[in-house]
């Protein structure tokens, strides 16, 4: 245990997770602080879109995340006069060479932070339950923390706290950083439950365009459980223990014969949208629901939150390694208006879902999320191209010098940069750590396999394209242009 690591982590869900998994690929120190005595057991969130598919292949777990989970099951509507409509689910198009994965993939939260916790431990850490943040106070060069753990209290001394600690964040409270937003005027019960009486082929939904009596009952793949979701009334009472559970199973679905067993996990909450008014204060930083909380339409909340701790995870050690304070301050920049369209992404789908209308469309999938107007995205007149700086990079299909078939996402894995050269003069990119430089086409280390990556980027002979360790593009340029790129990358990178 480091006792006064460079980073300290307050809250282990998938935020505060994946920024460990982060800091700990980068060898940064730090500590993962989680106030529960054991880890969350329910599964509120359920999708992971395709693009956090791509950071988790980054990551290393996409593979296990993969055989916990698997792909959604087709959405079963009951009708008043006793039949049904399957409808499989849609997805806005098919994997391609760049977009590797074309729908969302459905894991149970529990078990999605299960595989994050072992990869964390496969990179030597792990979450210290039981131990929970109660003060602290920061100053120019750092925060003073005092955590409550088993043992009694304790004190460290940390460079920076990140508030991962959920909607109700002590963090953010204690930094008087207001969370304006609404209530959203529904209330819903989740709940975990094994079930019989119902098949575990389908996602079955009763009374969809009636919010009175609306429930579903979906297959949690994975696991023998069904996540139960209904809305029910604003004000009272409402009876969440098994009994309960079972009383508005049969009242809402018209059977008898559909029973849970058991309780697993039960949630009843109100739904909100909200966003912090910032980020970051000084040396304190907020990621995932801590920094944004929605209605849960659209799978976008645990998707948002991982990918806040994943743009924030490589500035963090790039901070710690040299580079510039002030690059922290882009987190803010890039983050929180994604945050913001996520809000009204979610909002918009829960008014459709009030009438029944439960379709998705590309917008969630988080493919076309981009950071243009971004300062870390190197803005040059230079004529109008397919691929732009701040945008996500796409994968493509190469081929290896000695002939083998390679992915780009395979040079872009791990913790550095990348620059591209498209059939390029290798020895105008100067050599610098952190950075991968790789030429494809004529001349190079890499070939261009039926001319996917020239098609997909839309470069021309001679220029040269920088992608983040993150996987988006920070600078595309000619030939003349490569000085440029190559101080727009120090600048970063080293606080140049």
């Amino acid at each position: 245990m480091n006792a006064n690591p460079e980073v300290v982590i307050c809250g282990a869900g998938a935020a505060g997770l994946a920024l460990a998994i982060e800091l700990a690929r980068r060898g940064i120190g730090f500590r993962l602080l989680e106030q529960r005595d054991t880890p969350f057991q329910g599964s509120r969130g359920k999708g992971i879109q395709p693009r956090s598919q791509e950071i988790f292949e980054d990551m290393g777990i996409l593979d296990q995340l993969f055989a916990a989970g698997g792909p959604y099951p087709v959405s079963r509507t009951y009708h008043a006069d006793g039949s049904t409509t399957d409808n499989e689910p849609k997805v806005p198009g098919p994997a391609t060479p760049g977009e590797p994965y074309g729908t969302p993939l459905m894991v149970p939260q529990f078990l999605t932070e299960d595989v994050l916790r072992k990869r964390l431990a496969e990179l030597g850490a792990r979450v210290e339950f039981s131990h929970a943040l109660s003060g602290f106070e920061q100053d120019a060069d750092g925060v003073s923390l005092r955590i409550d753990t088993p043992s009694g209290e304790q004190r460290l001394r940390t460079r920076y706290l990140i508030g991962a600690d959920g909607g109700r964040s002590f963090v953010r409270q204690s930094l008087n950083i207001d969370f304006p937003g609404r209530a959203l005027q529904v209330r819903a019960v989740v709940a975990d439950i094994p079930l019989d009486g119902l098949t575990r082929d389908a996602w079955h939904r009763f009374n969809e365009d009636d919010m009175q009596r609306q429930i579903a009952l979906c297959p949690l793949l994975g696991t023998s459980l069904f996540q139960l979701q209904a809305p029910v009334p604003l004000d009272g009472d409402v009876d969440i223990s098994l009994e309960g559970l079972n009383s508005l199973i049969q009242q809402r679905t018209g059977r008898g014969d559909v029973i849970a067993q058991s309780v697993s996990w039960v949630s009843l909450y109100q739904m909100s949208a909200r966003l912090a008014e910032r980020y970051r204060r000084g040396n304190v930083l907020l990621v995932g629901d801590a920094a944004h909380i929605h209605p849960p339409t659209g799978g976008q909340g645990l998707n948002t939150s991982v990918q806040d701790a994943y743009n924030l995870g490589w500035k963090l050690a790039a901070v710690l390694n040299g580079a510039s304070a002030a690059l922290l301050d882009s987190y803010e920049e890039e983050r929180r208006p994604i945050a913001r369209s996520m809000l009204e992404l979610s909002m918009k789908l829960l008014a459709n879902a009030k009438r029944g209308d439960n379709a998705r469309g590309r917008e969630v999938q988080q493919l076309d999320l981009q950071y243009q107007a971004s300062s870390l995205s190197l803005q040059q007149s230079t004529p109008q191209r397919r691929i732009k700086p701040g945008d996500r990079a796409p994968d493509a299909l190469l081929g290896g010098a000695g002939g083998q078939v390679k992915r780009l996402f395979e040079l872009f894995r791990g913790t550095h940069w990348t620059l591209l050269g498209y059939e390029a003069d290798r020895a105008a990119a100067p050599a610098r750590a952190g950075l991968e430089v790789h030429v494809i086409g004529r001349h190079g280390d890499l070939a261009d396999k039926d001319q996917e990556f020239a098609d997909t980027f839309g470069l021309q002979p001679g220029e040269w394209l920088l992608v983040r360790p993150d996987g988006y593009v920070a600078a595309v340029v000619e030939a003349a242009c490569i000085d440029a790129l190559i101080a727009h990358f120090d600048a970063i990178h080293a606080g140049g």
